[in-house]
């Protein structure tokens, strides 16, 4: 594993998200106190938020909590294309949810585009939100094949697509799909607004707050959550927007999500792009589409998806990402990078509503599959029809519950048999390095007292030594150089150098076992 793109400043030293470092957003206290509400929101990502914002505007007293800071998960670090063309979904549909679910899943996603742009005409909000088409595209002969049946789908249910045989950038390609009167937009830029919105009519939010895995019934309609800290939010209706669900209530979630990274590296090009937002159908994944930095383009290039923990060398998968952009539009500078991973379900469609039949009070939404900016909203209109009785003709599609023979059982037999066997490797693992062999600014798997660890040594020498064992479930963490993380390849928790937890569903830090000096 080499870091030559990191070590001669073609990229940026430590990722940053351009969303997050382009916005100025308000902080939050902690909870502090036992409070009531009508509603309580747990995770303040697109989800938590847009929820919030409906839920104000029809009289509810709303709260919103989050473990860490607002709009700091996945919504903070996305690509933000706003588009109902999630890669090769609809023929996946029709084969196992039929024609009528397939036909719904487009509307969904489509009112979710349609309320993002209402939304944002209304509060007349300044967030670069532009119409674009969108491109699925294959660039090999075993992607035109399937891209051929993808487009079957797409005219079996009459959905608004185009072939192409070539693309409106120099890319050689084996067809396209474009789907017209799509959109992007900065997602923070957005989302702030709708914080305003939320703050400003009673609404409360929380920051630095983690939640117990509970939702205690306590009678006349109300649930009850704790913190960590022990204070209580006793509520009508729990909304679990927490990227994992917090609370599982016999759910059995951390079996039917597996979690996923993917890569971002924002270009100054030489040559612009000038129309579209596109996406390969095939492996490794490429996206592309543009954006404005201080009133200039740049190309956001991503991809270079794998499984959480699973990253051979997490710098290689930005010096791809710079190499193809590059080749394509020249590239002057690259003034941000970053990571970010989302959770896939066993059917590829998310989960939304109750979060058990029997919990009519406790709603989750999860599973986006890294299309959470239409998604998201989808769950945020769900639930908004859900508390307030209107019902919603997505229910059933989304549904949490589900469990489809065709692909459900053959997908969780994959996922949980690679938990598996990442558990068991992981235990047998022999280990020779030790922990002061490593370099400054460099981490990875030790020995230390005779066991497995792992270690950190910072640029002035500091040296961290954790427990590698996922506080979860018990697999075994990988180091994550690029994001200078230990990321567990079993459910996708993610804890910083010095153990403490950035991503769930571990609620618990990985134990330090040494600070030198």
């Amino acid at each position: 594993m080499t870091k030559q793109a990191y070590d001669s400043g073609a990229l940026p030293r430590f990722p940053q998200s351009m969303w997050r470092h382009t916005t100025d957003l308000p902080s939050f206290p902690q909870l502090k106190e036992n409070i009531e509400t009508d509603i309580a929101i747990i995770g303040a990502g697109i989800t938590g938020i847009t929820t919030a914002y409906l839920l104000c505007q029809a009289g509810f007293k709303v709260t919103v909590v989050d473990a860490a800071v607002i709009l700091d998960g996945t919504t903070g670090f996305t690509t933000a294309k706003i588009t109902s063309q999630h890669g090769l979904i609809y023929d996946k549909l029709r084969k196992h949810f039929g024609d009528k679910e397939a036909r719904l899943y487009y509307e969904a996603n489509e009112e979710a585009l349609s309320f993002i742009r209402s939304t944002v005409e209304e509060h007349q909000i300044d967030c670069q939100l532009q119409q674009q088409d969108a491109y699925l595209y294959a660039d090999s002969e075993e992607q035109a094949k399937q891209l051929r049946t993808e487009w079957e789908a797409y005219e079996h249910l009459e959905l608004p697509g185009e072939w192409c045989d070539t693309l409106p950038i120099p890319i050689q390609v084996h067809g396209a799909i474009r789907m017209k009167n799509q959109a992007q937009f900065h997602p923070l830029q957005y989302l702030g607004t709708l914080v305003e919105y939320v703050t400003s009519h009673g609404g409360t939010l929380y920051e630095n707050t983690t939640l117990e895995d509970a939702a205690v019934n306590t009678g006349n309609g109300r649930r009850q959550l704790t913190t960590e800290n022990g204070y209580k939010i006793t509520c009508k209706y729990a909304i679990s927007a927490s990227h994992f669900p917090f609370y599982d209530g016999s759910g059995f979630y951390f079996t039917r999500l597996y979690a996923e990274r993917s890569y971002v590296v924002a270009i100054e090009p030489e040559i612009p792009l000038e129309q579209g937002m596109y996406i390969n159908c095939g492996s490794p994944k490429r996206s592309l589409r543009s954006a404005l930095l201080n009133g200039e383009q740049v190309i956001l290039v991503g991809g270079e998806s794998h499984k959480t923990g699973k990253g051979e060398c997490t710098f290689k998968h930005y010096e791809e990402l710079e190499k193809f952009g590059g080749k394509l539009f020249g590239a002057k500078r690259i003034p941000y990078r970053w990571s970010t991973q989302d959770l896939i379900t066993l059917d590829e469609v998310p989960y939304i509503g109750t979060i058990t039949a029997d919990e009519d009070h406790v709603m989750v939404a999860t599973g986006f599959a890294k299309w959470g900016m239409t998604n998201g909203t989808v769950a945020a209109l769900m639930f908004r029809d859900l508390i307030m009785g209107h019902g919603n003709k997505y229910t059933d599609l989304y549904k949490p519950s589900r469990f489809k023979a065709n692909p459900g059982i053959k997908n969780f037999a994959v996922q949980n048999a690679d938990v598996a066997k990442e558990w068991v490797s992981g235990k047998v693992e022999m280990i020779q390095r030790r922990a002061e062999q490593l370099k400054a600014d460099e981490g990875g798997v030790v020995r230390h007292l005779g066991k497995r660890a792992g270690g950190y040594k910072d640029a002035e020498g500091r040296l961290y030594i954790v427990d590698t064992t996922c506080t979860h479930l018990g697999c075994e963490v990988e180091w994550n150089d690029a994001e200078r993380s230990w990321d567990c390849p079993c459910h996708g928790s993610r804890f910083n150098y010095k153990g403490e937890v950035l991503e769930g569903p571990a609620t618990e830090n990985l134990p330090l076992l040494s600070q030198q000096p």
